[in-house]
């Protein structure tokens, strides 16, 4: 036990002999930033992942961007016209915006690089975004050369006809499949595009290490000016320990605090005042499958709603990092008051063993299927204590992420934890993946969840242009899934991070691709 303790003192030490040696390597004028993963890809049209659309949102634009209040602001449009039957859109481009090569970017590039995404051959998972566009769907077939709904009128004007009104478009063009890319540098360097991609954004690739390191440096023609600093370093530091002790040596200079760090970073005096906070547009929550027993049985998803108190857990497990959940849409996005607020998911110990004993599930037995996070395994073993004073016993199963997505996607758990992040800010994101019939499994709805109602007003919701019928409609939708209790949802997280000293100008964003990396800046 004590050569074990030695050996693991010495690797710490010269741990941190590596690490306080490595911040002489630091580039002068960079900004240094942690990637907790390897991007699997930064081609717009392929990339899933929150780490490769964190990067590429600093080398590429669309037609719009997110502003800060979440609405929609131009990017590579300059303005834009939607027709009354809101089926059409019309963006007039700027004149002058180039691609890291030199060339101006044309509306044919943007026609280019949407059907690019809906052609089979380039092998997208994200062709949903652009499939509304009339003659989108035979295109995808083989049936046809071309989109029709894509159309470019001159050099500087882009058209796009839906074949029928879909309320969320215009905020979808935010998001990273929608960027521009250059049709002579994918066909040159075809799949080695993904790895070396050029773009119109503030910062152009310099290295990609695999697994080690992503070097961006600035772009001095962007047409929105020059980025306050040199060049952005991304390092892969899968470990939380690892990341954390990296920072406070000094080689990063921005780091997203792991629920192990955030109490320390909180309460000490040199690194509390730097603690940077941002609402999340998030909702994580406790899935229920309802598509077999126990939890087939809606009595027993509402029992176990009773059965749990999520304020007393957000305020003690969770340290108060996030707002309490009245359902799945997240508090800055909905529009509404929800019906019942206080009643639907009130901790109700009482009511919830009354229920359970009187629809014949006392004893009751569930799986609850868990990733092997340490911090997630914490959680359900609070659950499991609270379900267990209602009469039902959970077993906890942990799985590594890939098993244990594939497991919850095809139905094998009865209850799981997961959350859910914005792709664009509409309520339309927390709906329609989620709980549409449609998206049964890997699309979204894990819970499996199938009501006829609830997919006609989520429906009629996404084809009304006014927004005050709109939200009517989301209104209705969220209200019978609250009283369904398909989820139990709990909290909004609030992403929490932490900045060194000589960071000036950063900011959270509450969606990712909204930070282009302009505005931060190196003062050492």
């Amino acid at each position: 036990m004590m050569r074990r303790a030695l050996l693991l003192i010495s690797g710490v030490l010269a741990s941190l002999f590596l690490f306080s040696c490595s911040s002489s390597n630091r580039l002068d004028g960079y900004l240094y930033l942690r990637q907790n993963a390897n991007p699997s890809t930064l081609d717009p049209a392929l990339i899933v992942d929150v780490s490769g659309a964190v990067i590429a949102a600093k080398l590429f634009n669309g037609l719009v961007r997110f502003r800060e209040d979440l609405g929609v602001a131009p990017d590579i449009a300059e303005w834009w016209e939607v027709s009354g039957d809101g089926r059409m859109y019309r963006f007039h481009l700027r004149k002058g915006v180039r691609f890291s090569n030199g060339r101006e970017v044309t509306a044919g590039d943007f026609k280019y690089s949407f059907e690019r995404l809906l052609d089979p051959r380039t092998k997208s998972p994200n062709t949903w975004m652009l499939d509304k566009a009339e003659g989108a769907r035979e295109f995808m077939k083989g049936g046809a050369g071309e989109v029709s709904g894509f159309r470019v009128t001159d050099a500087y004007t882009f058209e796009v006809r839906l074949t029928e009104p879909f309320s969320p478009f215009l905020r979808m063009l935010a998001m990273t499949a929608a960027y521009v890319v250059p049709r002579e540098a994918v066909k040159r360097r075809g799949e080695d595009f993904s790895s070396s991609p050029t773009g119109t954004g503030p910062f152009m690739m310099k290295e990609w290490l695999s697994g080690r390191e992503v070097e961006l440096v600035r772009n001095p023609h962007y047409f929105e000016g020059r980025a306050k600093v040199k060049g952005i370093m991304y390092r892969i530091i899968p470990e939380d320990l690892t990341a954390v002790t990296e920072f406070e040596t000094g080689n990063l200079d921005i780091l997203s605090l792991p629920s192990s760090a955030y109490a320390k970073f909180r309460d000490d005096p040199k690194w509390g005042p730097l603690v940077v906070s941002m609402e999340g547009l998030n909702t994580y929550y406790l899935g229920l499958n309802v598509s077999k027993p126990p939890f087939s049985n809606a009595a027993l998803r509402r029992a176990v709603s009773h059965a749990l108190d999520r304020k007393r857990i957000l305020e003690t497990f969770h340290e108060g990092r996030g707002r309490l959940a009245a359902g799945p849409v997240p508090d800055l996005l909905r529009k509404w008051e929800v019906e019942n607020e206080h009643d639907a998911f009130s901790y109700d110990p009482s009511r919830a063993w009354r229920i359970i004993r009187e629809e014949g599930f006392a004893g009751v037995q569930a799986n609850m299927y868990v990733t092997a996070d340490q911090d997630v395994v914490d959680l359900a073993e609070i659950i499991q204590a609270y379900l267990a004073d209602a009469g039902i016993t959970v077993k906890i199963r942990q799985l590594e992420w890939s098993a244990y997505k594939q497991a919850v996607n095809r139905g094998e758990a009865d209850l799981f934890w997961l959350s859910w992040w914005a792709d664009y800010p509409d309520a339309e994101n927390f709906l329609f993946p989620l709980f549409h019939s449609s998206n049964l499994g890997s699309a979204g709805n894990r819970t499996r969840y199938v009501n006829r109602e609830v997919d006609a007003l989520i429906e009629k919701g996404q084809h009304s242009p006014g927004e005050e019928e709109r939200y009517g409609y989301y209104r209705r939708a969220e209200e019978i899934i609250i009283g369904d209790v398909p989820w139990v949802p709990f909290w909004h997280r609030n992403d929490i991070l932490v900045k060194q000293p000589w960071v000036a100008g950063y900011r959270v964003y509450p969606i990712y691709s909204m930070d282009k990396g302009t505005e931060t800046a190196i003062t050492r």
